[in-house]
């Protein structure tokens, strides 16, 4: 029995980055063999134990064979006489099929580690169009290590998109979309998830709204990039680039998509697009079983975006109606990831990456104004019902005058 740490923590060691999860490759053992020596049996689908002292996934070298489509229609081969060669033989890129023996030793019979320094994302073996999810790894992968150079290899976006026209990626389940989606948009380079994806015609099938945005022109006058698509890649950069939540991010990846229904005949404009936007939107959350947090702010980011970029030239009773809408006042941390949205939308324009950005501390300073008027006061001077709400909004409006004055 041998064992080699394996995977993503061979390779960010070899990149000098922290290592995280570290996971473990057995050879010459038998699941009999691992709960004999106190491991604990968790795999469903191939042979995967817990070490009783550290928690780390240790699991048995395999091989597999396709039988059917999706990523689960595989049949493992997990006998003792399996190599440790053959098991990295079966891994998605070979930058993820290196192991370190107990020695130190570094075992790379797939050249992983010139691909490394290559700073190249390539597939191991034809064995990866078997797997759809390894379209989504990929395109994650390669918005993690953008930044360190890394690229994803001709030959690897060519058998990609084969697997594309194959079907492959129509058997992806929608939990395994979210999962790596939500992965992409936590790197510093969200945007390029998005265009793998699209380089290789995936997007076009997991998120077909996003696809319909490029090729659709905006006015040159607020959009010098003009083209939705472009905007779209432009402004997940600057959400990354603002350190903003997941969920902020995801609300930027899907603030847009009612430009991609606009009808052709009245390009460049996109009126109502707002509204279009929320109901693509509810339909892509529904679809990929998106969590309610973030499907919540990324309706109000569809919906009023717009509204939040003329802050400056609302009234202050429409500035209210905003807050409200934007249900500020009672979740004032959801309303600065609102605000951080809206600062990534505008940003994500040709020639605004660095622009300020005063509308998001003009309707901080609104709030502020807005929840310092509270109801108690106004309830024991002897007001309630209609006539409470009245008073309220009228001593809100003006408060949020007195703090926020137009020029």
């Amino acid at each position: 029995m041998d064992t080699y740490l394996v995977g993503g923590a061979v390779r960010d060691e070899l990149l000098g980055l922290p290592v995280g999860d570290r996971d473990w490759v057995v050879v010459g053992a038998t699941p009999a063999a691992m709960e004999r020596a106190g491991f604990r049996a968790v795999g469903r689908d191939f042979p995967v134990f817990l070490h009783p002292e550290t928690g780390e996934e240790y699991a048995l070298a395999r091989t597999e064979r396709k039988t059917a489509p999706g990523y689960r229609g595989f049949v493992v081969n997990a006998a003792p006489e399996v190599t440790l060669a053959e098991d990295l033989q079966r891994r998605d890129l070979t930058i993820n099929a290196m192991a370190r023996a107990a020695d130190g030793t570094l075992v790379d019979p797939w050249g992983g580690r010139a691909d490394l320094e290559a700073r190249l994302l390539r597939h191991v073996s034809p064995a990866f169009a078997e797997d759809p999810v390894r379209i989504l790894r990929t395109a994650r992968l390669a918005a993690r290590f953008a930044p360190l150079g890394f690229t994803v290899a001709e030959e690897t976006v060519a058998l990609m998109r084969d697997m594309v026209a194959a079907g492959e990626a129509d058997a992806l389940v929608p939990e395994r979309v979210w999962q790596e989606t939500r992965r992409a948009l936590e790197t510093d380079c969200p945007d390029e998830f998005v265009r793998v994806l699209r380089d290789c015609g995936a997007l076009a099938v997991i998120f077909p709204e996003l696809e319909a945005l490029f090729g659709v022109p905006q006015p040159a006058r607020w959009h010098p990039e003009i083209d939705t698509g472009r905007h779209l890649l432009l402004c997940l950069r600057a959400s990354a680039r603002l350190g903003l939540e997941p969920e902020a991010r995801f609300a930027v990846l899907t603030h847009d998509l009612g430009k991609g229904t606009t009808p052709r005949a009245l390009w460049p404009a996109h009126h109502g697009h707002e509204e279009r936007s929320v109901t693509l939107l509810r339909r892509l959350c529904e679809r990929l079983k998106v969590p309610t947090a973030f499907r919540e702010l990324a309706e109000v980011v569809a919906r009023y975006h717009g509204l939040c970029h003329r802050a400056a030239e609302l009234r202050p009773a429409t500035v209210l109606k905003l807050l409200e809408a934007a249900d500020a006042l009672r979740r004032p941390e959801r309303f600065r990831q609102f605000l951080g949205a809206c600062e990534a939308d505008m940003k994500g324009r040709d020639g605004l990456a660095d622009a300020p950005y005063p509308q998001a501390e003009l309707l901080l300073r609104a709030l502020a104004a807005a929840a310092a008027v509270e109801p108690r006061a106004l309830v024991a001077e002897g007001l309630s019902g209609e006539a409470l709400g009245e008073r309220l909004r009228a001593e809100r409006i003006a408060a949020i005058a007195a703090a926020c004055p137009r020029d």
